[in-house]
């Protein structure tokens, strides 16, 4: 059978998926409650940057496999498979996720469900959510358990979500009948043709995948800046620690970059509510180490405020200080939780004349801290600097030429916040280069 497919959500998640899911021969119908945002994606304006889905976005809106609506009424008459992508932020002065979107989306739609279909949650969720979701879709739809809940915890990575939406490296669904399990293999048929593993569990245990993967991640990423800062006691040098860790294949290095740490907006609001949500169950003791990790990633940032006006000579009062990056990770305009424009405002705040340039994030950065001044390149944005700061690794930043760029400041004092320059090219350049963990 060709399932139709609705989406509910067109944020990050349900706007590649949408596309994505449209691309692999499906008939899509996205759903939001945002007008303005539903305008924009028919008429193929993409309100995000995601490398390679613009295109696919407007391809299947041109061949009429995809369309967007404000409707539920329409969502519910045209889809057998309903996935929901909807945003579990953290709850303002609590570590605990907001469920409400989420509650929101059953409400209004399950009072239209009058003929059997499968509802798929693909949200990060504290665990318990599903099964409260779909205790309360069967109280509400019509069809009755005709309505039935899967659980697909979605794991894109921005910048890569295309591939990873394609061509995922697992497959995870918690189900509660043979139906529902039956149904999602037939959706993700040519991903298990193509060999992609799939795991087929219960509603907790696919709610815990996700939100364990991201707290292990974090650890990962604050275990190997942990060790900065004792490389940085110690005057040893946490790139060659790194490197010489990354030749164990029990190890391994991928995620064991030291620099400024983690953002966005996936793990640092996913490990805290891992957290609240172990405490409410009564296991908070099994998650405490997750505290520090948090901690040691906020550190990170406080830290390079510090090297900063370090070479600043001690205050940043009368100092101007170019920021490289706004985004929390290349390949992204995603500026949520961004460890990059949190230094700057901080070092605004403490008396700088703070530049940022990011080639992607400009404008979200603008909008979020009109207060700061942006530069139309990383040249301009370099204009008389007396520190320049990298704090996303784009390439554009990797690639610059310390010369050019030396032509351009007043002293050539730079932080590379993410390991990613060459510290011997720099320094050669007459630059006074630091790095977090670094001598």
């Amino acid at each position: 059978m060709a399932y139709r497919l609705t989406m509910v959500g067109t944020g990050y998640l349900g706007a590649t998926t949408s596309a994505c899911m449209a691309e692999l021969g499906f008939e899509v119908l996205s759903l939001d409650v945002d007008a303005e945002k539903i305008s924009r994606l028919q008429a193929g304006d993409l309100p995000i940057y995601e490398p390679g889905l613009e295109e696919i976005l407007r391809r299947n809106l041109a061949n009429g496999r995809l369309r967007f609506t404000t409707s539920y009424e329409e969502a519910a008459a045209f889809g057998d498979v309903h996935f929901l992508c909807l945003g579990t932020p953290q709850k303002p002065g609590e570590y605990a996720a907001d469920v409400s979107y989420l509650e929101s989306a059953i409400e209004s739609l399950a009072p239209y469900l009058n003929r059997e279909c499968l509802i798929v949650g693909k949200s990060t969720v504290p665990v318990g959510t599903a099964q409260h979701l779909a205790d309360k879709l069967a109280r509400l739809a019509p069809i009755g358990s005709g309505a039935e809940l899967a659980w697909n915890p979605e794991f894109l990575r921005e910048g890569f979500a295309v591939k990873d939406t394609l061509h995922p490296d697992r497959i995870v669904l918690g189900v509660a009948s043979d139906r529902a399990e039956k149904i999602m293999r037939e959706v993700y048929a040519s991903m298990l043709e193509a060999g992609t593993p799939m795991v087929i569990t219960d509603y907790p245990t696919a709610e815990l995948v996700k939100v364990a993967a991201n707290a292990f991640l974090a650890t990962k990423i604050s275990f190997i800046n942990a060790m900065a800062e004792v490389c940085e006691a110690a005057h040893a040098d946490v790139k060659q620690l790194s490197l010489a860790l990354s030749f164990d294949d029990r190890i391994g290095g991928k995620f064991l970059n030291p620099g400024l740490g983690f953002g966005g907006g996936c793990l640092p609001k996913d490990i805290r509510a891992f957290m609240a949500r172990a405490g409410e169950l009564g296991a908070d003791q099994a998650l405490t180490f997750l505290r520090e990790v948090d901690a040691i990633n906020m550190r990170r940032r406080a830290r390079m405020v510090d090297l900063a006006r370090e070479l600043a000579g001690g205050s940043f009062q009368g100092c101007t200080v170019t920021v490289l990056g706004a985004a929390f990770k290349p390949n992204s305009d995603d500026i949520r939780d961004s460890p990059a424009l949190d230094v700057a405002v901080k070092i605004s705040q403490q008396g700088g004349q703070v530049t940022v340039y990011d080639p992607v994030a400009q404008e979200n950065a603008r909008r979020a801290h009109p207060e700061l001044s942006y530069g139309a390149s990383a040249l301009e944005a370099a204009q008389g600097a007396h520190v320049v700061l990298l704090l996303t690794e784009w390439q554009e930043f990797i690639d610059l030429d310390p010369e050019q760029l030396g032509a351009a400041v007043a002293t050539r004092k730079i932080v590379d916040g993410r390991n990613a320059l060459d510290s011997e090219t720099w320094r050669a350049a007459g630059w006074h280069y630091r790095a977090l963990g670094r001598p």
